[in-house]
């Protein structure tokens, strides 16, 4: 069975700021990862957890990596405060480290990727640092108003959920992260999903997608459903 990798997100917080270079000599050629991408609000986080149980992946949420850095209380983590603070995202040489480290310390092989990459850069640092590349892109698609509703609603006390700091995340949302949607678009790798959907209608179809995917592998990467 997968796992919500917490103790991952913890163990992150001591992050060598050098543990990614020679990634590509270390990683097993056996790993497959699905990134998971779509606005503030559009059910990434909701769906995730469901893959996990469904499928055996380990589940690693950029943003919970970056908050357990923040709640360290280290340098790191007072600048990614700031950038919260500010709606602007982290730097890709931050953010890819910390999903590095995770990714080493899972004994899996299997990982959903939520919220990474928001932009061309982290995309390009990611695949050159970490030598991997998605199997595929889930891309869950969803009304700017159905988003901002979403969030208003949610209360969930993060300095990120005010009116003001939202229409900011949704700009950078609409500005850096939907050219990474297209560039994974032009090489055949994005299964867009309805997201403006119940959570179970959302899950059928994230469910069919990915039992799809790995079914027509011929025998390769092929995931037992749990």
């Amino acid at each position: 069975m997968g796992s919500i990798d917490k103790d991952n997100a913890a163990n992150s917080r001591t992050v060598n700021l050098n543990a990614a270079e020679g990634a590509s000599d270390r990683l097993s050629n056996e790993v497959s990862c699905i990134f998971v991408l779509g606005g503030p609000g559009s059910g990434k986080g909701t769906q995730c957890p469901r893959i996990v149980e469904h499928f055996g992946f380990t589940y690693l949420c950029a943003g919970d990596l970056l908050q357990a850095e923040i709640e360290s209380g280290s340098e790191n983590g007072k600048m990614i405060q700031q950038y919260k603070k500010e709606g602007k995202i982290v730097s890709s040489e931050v953010t890819i480290k910390l999903l590095w480290n995770a990714m080493q310390n899972s004994e899996n092989r299997k990982f959903v990727i939520d919220g990474f990459p928001r932009n061309e850069e982290n995309r390009a640092a990611f695949e050159n640092i970490i030598q991997l590349e998605p199997d595929f892109v889930l891309f869950f698609d969803c009304p700017e108003e159905e988003l901002i509703k979403r969030l208003l609603n949610r209360n969930q006390g993060r300095v990120d959920d005010n009116i003001n700091t939202i229409i900011k995340r949704l700009r950078v949302y609409f500005d850096s992260t939907l050219p990474v949607i297209d560039y994974y678009s032009s090489r055949g790798k994005v299964y867009k999903i309805d997201a403006n959907r119940s959570v179970e209608e959302v899950f059928y179809e994230v469910k069919n997608v990915i039992s799809k995917y790995y079914s027509g592998k011929q025998g390769e990467k092929i995931f037992t459903q749990i």
